[in-house]
Order: C-alpha cells, then sequence, then structure tokens
C-alpha cells in the first residue's frame, strides 16, 4: 500500500513538473537569464585580457620554462623622420631665453633617424620592480633616459621610485618622445627645461583613498640638468612637489587637472652669446631658479570607447623666475653682476581621431621672455648689446598635425609648423615621421 502511494506521488510530481517546464513564460524567464550569465562572462573575459595586457610589460613571465621566467619585458621604439625648414636650424635659438641645451630646437634637415629607444621592465622581487629607457640617435650616441626601481605598498597608497626618471612636473614631461602628439615638445618645454626634465634622485607619490583620482608627489635629487648644474656638493640640487585630481564624467568624458612647483640651484651654468661687437663671448649664471606651473587635460570618446572618435583637450603654463649672478665673457674679463629674471610660457592643443586610426591636432605655443634685469648693464658697465640673446622678444609657433596608425605597434605622422621663435624672420617648417614599436611595450599614461 504504501509503494503504491509513494508511486502516485511521484507521478503527481513528475506531472506537474513537466507542465512547469513547459510554460512559456517560465522558458523565456530562462532564456534571459543564460543570455545575461553569457554576457557577464564575457565581459569579464575582456577585462582580464586588458588588466593582463597592462601590467604583462612590467611583470616577469608567468610558466614556461625555468630559463625564460625571470626575463625582462622588452621593446624598441623605432623612430625617423624626414624634415624641412625654411631657415638653417643650426641657427636656431629662441629669443630672449638663456639656451636650454641640444634638444631646444627642430633638429636637422634632410631624413634622419630620430630618437630610438630600448626599453627593459620586470618585477625584481615581492618588493621591488626596475625600469630601464636607453635612448640612441642616429649618430650612434646612446643616453640612459630612465632606470629607475620602484616599490609600492610601504606605505598604504604609496609609491617611492629612485634611481633616474623624468620629472612629476607638469603633464607632458613624464612622456617619452614616441609618445607624444606632435613630431616636437612645446617651446615653453624647450626654453625652461631644455627639452625634458629629468633627475637623479627619490620621489614619492601617494593615491589618496578618496573617490576622485587624486596624487600628491615629492621629490629630490642632484638637480644636475637644465636649468639647473652640477654643483658637485652633497646636498640636493633640485626639489618638486606636484598634485593631481582627475576622474570621470559620466561615461564619455574624463580629466585630469594638476599643479606643480620646482626649486633648482645652479652654478657657473654657461651658455654663449656675442658681445656688442660680434665676438663670441661664454657667460656663466649661478643662482637660484624656481618653477611653477599647471596643466590639464580633457578627454571625450562616445561611452568611453575610443577606438572610433575621440577628442583629447590639452594645456599646460609653466613660470622660470631666475636669480643669482650672471659672469659676462668668463674666458675674458670675466665681469660679474646681478640677475633677475621673471618669465612665462604656455601651450594649447586639441587632438581629434576623426575616425578609426586617423587623427588631426593643432597646437599654438608661445613663450613671454618678461622683465629681465642684468646688474652689468643696469650699472652702466656693459649695454644691452652685449647679451643679445637676452633682449625682450614673444616667441609663438602654430603646428597642426595629421597622423596614421595602421595598428597600435605603428604610426605615420604629417607635421606643418609655422615658427616664430626667433628674433627675425619666421621659420616654415615640415616633418615627416614614422614611429614603429616592438615588443611588450606598457599602456602609456592617462
Amino acid at each position: 500500500m504504501f509503494a503504491r502511494t509513494l508511486a502516485v506521488a511521484w507521478l503527481a510530481i513528475a506531472a506537474s513538473s513537466a507542465a512547469f517546464a513547459e510554460d512559456p513564460d517560465i522558458a523565456e524567464i530562462r532564456a534571459e537569464l543564460q543570455a545575461l550569465r553569457s554576457d557577464y562572462e564575457a565581459r569579464i573575459a575582456q577585462l582580464e585580457a586588458r588588466l593582463a595586457a597592462a601590467v604583462a610589460p612590467s611583470a616577469p613571465a608567468v610558466g614556461g620554462s625555468a630559463s625564460t621566467a625571470f626575463n625582462p619585458a622588452m621593446s624598441l621604439i623605432l623612430d625617423g623622420k624626414y624634415q624641412s625648414f625654411e631657415r638653417n636650424p643650426e641657427s636656431y635659438a629662441i629669443g630672449g631665453f638663456i639656451p636650454g641645451g641640444e634638444e631646444s630646437g627642430p633638429g636637422d634637415r634632410n631624413f634622419s633617424l630620430g630618437e630610438s629607444e630600448l626599453t627593459l621592465s620586470a618585477n625584481i622581487d615581492p618588493h621591488f620592480s626596475g625600469y630601464f629607457v636607453a635612448a640612441l640617435d642616429g649618430e650612434g650616441s646612446a643616453e640612459v633616459e630612465e632606470a629607475h626601481v620602484t616599490h609600492v605598498g610601504l606605505v598604504p597608497g604609496g609609491t617611492i621610485k629612485f634611481g633616474r626618471f623624468y620629472s612629476g612636473f607638469g603633464y607632458l614631461n613624464e612622456q617619452h618622445a614616441h609618445a607624444w602628439d606632435f613630431v616636437d615638445t612645446p617651446l615653453a618645454h624647450q626654453a625652461f627645461f631644455g627639452g625634458q626634465l629629468a633627475d637623479d634622485g627619490v620621489q614619492l607619490r601617494w593615491l589618496a583613498p578618496v573617490p576622485v583620482f587624486l596624487e600628491l608627489g615629492v621629490e629630490t635629487g642632484l638637480g644636475d640638468g637644465f636649468p639647473g648644474s652640477n654643483r658637485n656638493q652633497n646636498s640636493p640640487a633640485a626639489t618638486g612637489l606636484f598634485a593631481h585630481v582627475g576622474g570621470d564624467l559620466g561615461a564619455s568624458w574624463s580629466y585630469r587637472v594638476g599643479g606643480s612647483y620646482r626649486w633648482m640651484k645652479a652654478e657657473d651654468r654657461a651658455y654663449e652669446d656675442t658681445d656688442a661687437a660680434g665676438t663670441d663671448v661664454l657667460n656663466l649664471f649661478t643662482g637660484d631658479v624656481d618653477m611653477w606651473g599647471i596643466d590639464a587635460v580633457w578627454k571625450w570618446a562616445p561611452s568611453g570607447d575610443r577606438t572610433a572618435r575621440s577628442l583629447t583637450l590639452q594645456a599646460e603654463f609653466l613660470a622660470a623666475d631666475s636669480d643669482g649672478t650672471l659672469t659676462f665673457d668668463a674666458e675674458g674679463d670675466g665681469e660679474t653682476g646681478s640677475y633677475e629674471s621673471d618669465q612665462r610660457g604656455w601651450y594649447a592643443q586639441a587632438v581629434y581621431q576623426f575616425m578609426p586610426r586617423w587623427r588631426l591636432g593643432l597646437r599654438y605655443d608661445a613663450l613671454d621672455s618678461g622683465s629681465i634685469d642684468i646688474g652689468l648693464v643696469t650699472g652702466g658697465t656693459l649695454t644691452e648689446a652685449d647679451f643679445p640673446l637676452l633682449a625682450d622678444h614673444d616667441p609663438q609657433r602654430w603646428s597642426t598635425m595629421l597622423d596614421f596608425s595602421p595598428s597600435e605597434f605603428s604610426r605615420l605622422r604629417l607635421q606643418f609648423a609655422r615658427d616664430e621663435a626667433r628674433f627675425d624672420d619666421s621659420d616654415d617648417q615640415v616633418f615627416v615621421q614614422y614611429i614603429m614599436s616592438m615588443g611588450a611595450h606598457g599602456a602609456h599614461r592617462f
């Protein structure tokens, strides 16, 4: 009797389950749940792939043979140009400013091999990671651009970096040449940094635990690069502070704004000029240089997808105040007097990706030589004609570029600029550039 009752109950349950399964509404709900599950699984897989690609260049290989597990990630950037200038580039000088080195200029005419970059990066152990970049120019000389060790997590949200690195001053300075939106740096960076500001020292960054991106940083170091100099002393000659805040505004907009300050000291920093008679002289500056700046970047892409269309607006304002002494004709009479200058510079640019792989850019940059007080001139010992490079001038330049990226590893660029940095006539400049990336290369900064 019990067995018969159990069988009847089982048949009743089976019949009701079959009827439940055959309910079309339930079947539709199940189909929707399955579709959602598949969609989320696909999105998770995409995010995991992006994360793996982002961290791969800075981490050693996982898996594989023991002989390759600790090999660093390697990449090589090939850069080449064709350049045409209306004026002789060998006589290029930014009027109204003390020359900042070889990088303050447009380069050479005709075809040339640009700056190739060899990069090595890897985790050293669970505590430290290493990063090395060597720049090789077309003439065969090599320079270590960056070589530093980084430790993350000693302080919650903190990162310590020591070695050689690009200063965190502003926005553009930390980017390597292949990541620039234009062939060259703005006039302000050429006049105040001599191209790019790098240092040997220590840098601390702290990311605040707040809903928006808030980063604070401090750095100190040797300070031997322009506008500083090597003083052959134990105490650091450069100290900098910077702060950045940013975030997303909806799904399509993102931003970052920042402020920077840097103090540097120079001793017998030399530059060449001519006196009133046209004779070449060597002048020396000794003193303090205070620099400050503000920067802003605003990016747009439909729903955050930058593959088809995007717009980036970028601007920086820089200021440099120098206070010290200036020695005239150090290899001759060696007259020394006071020197003070307050100079400014800025640039603004827009880069629009109007279709996949194609971008159009426009940049305007300008300088203000400001007020320069040369004690040897105000005291009557010399005249303004003895310092022709420091005459009052407001350099400016317009640049426009069009580039095409066949893939994420290659880029071809055409750029035209009208440069009015010299005292006299303007210079029409044409650049044709290629940038090719080989090997594992990390993601660029925001």
